[in-house]
């Protein structure tokens, strides 16, 4: 501020007080108190009151130039966060939309008016030579509202890089809005009487001009102690609109510095020259006025523009992104809310109606497709429902306890792939001697495989009370399956029946994998007839076969041999005789063999469904 007074006042003025004209400074007072309140007001005070000692006024100048500074400066601030609708949001100075560069504007010029006729008031009362130089007004009024809005707009892009706005605090304090109302409206009432009385009548009598003073003073502090309520919305990005009011903000002040070195240049030689009937030491208000309507023959054609791209391109694109409102995660869009939306560019026969349209459009798709997903989401509920169902009546069906006799123990686990699996496996006593041993593995996994295995599973204990020979077992269970067997799945079958007095076990084998028998001090492989599975052909021979069980027997599904790890190796039948040989044969053995299979398959996903069962005698 004391850069630009003093140069104004001793380079281009010559050593002539007011400096020709230029008075730039006065457009600090303008950002000053806008961008940083009243701390911002108080340093344009301060740097006016020293320029204005330099310059060698007197105390009443100073005084009262300070007094209507600092109110001035502040009352852009005050002005900013002043919300004039209900529906208008306040954010930091920033020129986002039209609406705040209109904004910002008006409060350019409405405190520039109020300033230049304070300062002319200020003069003629302290110099009543001055009561008929009509320059002042103009002198004061062109520079605060041309160098205001060069420093004002340079002022909001440095801060919205750095962040240093200062913001009013929410006031505790009730306010009589309609008492601020009318101190406002009073004020710009007395302004412009005064403004027009005092320019057209060139008003000198000192008690009417000090009357004027008061007046108006009274009315701006009163006016600068209401209360702050208005909450600041924060603006989290650069809009679109943002980015081209910046190019516009650009090239209007590139325009107006061209114009005021233009018109410096074709009207400074005729002021001096004495062509135009104005004092040297205001040259420079013709020169900003003449720049000001060479300014506005570009700056209001471009603002008009700008304004019919803002309300017909920029606003409904605005428009259209509120429908991040409407949409939730697997919800659908409501229509009303889109509509109310859309309504207004539907029907437009131009890019923002084809948006529009192909934006209600995605929102239909949309919300027949969620339709679909509930739809499928309560099947897949019901699907679960059901399996849940399944899967208990599945578990139900094996057996509860573990046999454990003074002659032999069995016991078994199973564990499908998925909720329900093809796999079973059965024990029973069929009389006082006889004991059911029964192990099975259907084609598939899930449903499906679950079914035939529930089936097979209740043949074989119905088949099982009237015949003992495990190969009429498997010949009669085949034939059933075969019949009607469309989608051709098949099972495979083990079927024992072990003797608890001399320890004879009768078998037949329906294309399951061999049992592994304890015999000759180790485990291995029993050696049996593979026979075929059930289910593929009829009336088949099943063979019966013998053997004995000195110490035990284990019985297991594929899918404890095919487990696999990160590396696609298989767990395999050698691996499992090799741990069976290194582990006592007890109750403890299956989880002991699981938890070798979980630290080979190092977390694998369980492939295949895995059953197992152990017969263990005694001596």
């Amino acid at each position: 501020m004391i850069i630009l007074n003093l140069s104004a006042y001793y380079h281009i003025g010559g050593g002539e007080n007011f400096g020709a004209g230029l008075n730039a400074y006065t457009g600090l007072h303008f950002v000053c108190g806008l961008l940083l309140g009243p701390y911002g007001a108080l340093g344009a005070t301060i740097g006016n009151m020293i320029c204005d000692y330099i310059r060698g006024y007197s105390p009443n100048v100073i005084i009262l130039s300070s007094i209507m500074t600092f109110g001035i400066s502040y009352l852009a601030y005050v002005l900013w966060y002043e919300p004039f609708r209900k529906k208008t949001k306040i954010i930091k100075p920033r020129l986002t939309n039209t609406h705040y560069l209109i904004r910002f504007l008006s409060i350019l010029l409405f405190t520039g008016m109020l300033y230049a006729l304070f300062m002319k008031i200020t003069f003629q009362l302290s110099y009543p030579r001055l009561h008929d130089n009509i320059y002042i007004f103009h002198r004061y009024f062109l520079n605060y509202i041309n160098f205001g809005y060069l420093f004002g707009v340079a002022g909001i892009w440095i801060s919205r890089k750095y962040n240093f706005i200062h913001t009013p605090k929410l006031s505790e304090k009730q306010m009589n809005k309609k008492l601020y109302i009318s101190i406002s409206v009073l004020l710009a009432i007395a302004m412009l009487i005064v403004i027009i009385i005092d320019i057209n009548y060139k008003i000198s009598d000192f008690q009417i001009l000090l009357s004027e003073t008061v007046l108006l003073l009274m009315l701006l502090y009163s006016y600068l102690t209401k209360p702050m309520h208005t909450k600041i919305t924060p603006v989290k990005f650069t809009s679109i609109l943002e980015k081209i009011m910046d190019a516009f903000l650009g090239i209007s002040i590139v325009f107006i510095i061209l114009a005021i070195v233009v018109s410096a240049n074709t009207l400074w030689g005729y002021a001096l020259a004495s062509y135009l009937p104005i004092p040297n030491s205001d040259a420079f208000v013709v020169i900003l006025l003449f720049a000001d309507v060479i300014s506005l023959s570009f700056i209001i054609p471009t603002f008009i523009v700008l304004k019919y791209v803002e309300s017909n391109v920029i606003k409904p694109i605005k428009s259209f992104s509120k429908i991040k409102n409407f949409i939730k995660e697997g919800e659908k869009i409501e229509s009303e809310g889109l509509i109310e939306i859309y309504s207004d560019y539907i029907n437009v026969e131009n890019e923002i109606g084809t948006l529009a349209r192909t934006y209600t459009e995605l929102s239909q798709h949309n919300n027949k497709y969620i339709e679909n997903i509930h739809k499928i989401e309560s099947e897949k509920e019901r699907i679960k429902a059901e399996l849940e169902i399944a899967e208990k009546i599945q578990k139900s069906n094996l057996p509860k306890n573990i046999i454990d006799k003074d002659e032999v123990t069995v016991f078994g686990y199973s564990k499908p792939a998925k909720e329900v699996g093809g796999d079973f496996y059965d024990y029973y006593e069929i009389d006082d001697e006889h004991l059911a041993i029964v192990i099975g593995d259907a084609s598939g996994k899930g449903v499906p495989a679950a079914l035939l295995s529930t089936i097979t599973q209740a043949l074989i204990k119905q088949i099982l009370k009237t015949e003992k020979d495990p190969s009429k077992t498997l010949y009669m269970i085949n034939n059933h399956i075969c019949e009607n067997n469309t989608e051709a799945m098949f099972i495979t079958l083990w079927l024992g029946i072990y003797n608890k007095k001399n320890q004879k076990l009768i078998f037949s084998n329906a294309g399951h994998n061999p049992p592994i028998i304890y015999q000759e001090n180790k485990f291995k492989f029993l050696d049996t007839d593979e026979g075929i599975v059930l289910g593929i052909l009829e009336n088949y021979e099943f063979k019966k076969e013998k053997t004995s069980i000195t110490k035990g027997l284990l019985l297991y599904t594929d899918g404890i041999t095919d487990a696999n790890n990160p590396n696609d190796e298989l767990y395999g039948e050698d691996r499992l005789i090799e741990f069976l040989n290194h582990s006592n044969l007890d109750n403890k053995i299956i989880k002991k063999l699981l938890n070798d299979i979980d630290n080979f398959s190092q977390n694998e996903d369980q492939f295949d469904d895995m059953t197992l069962l152990v017969l263990e005698t005694h001596d």
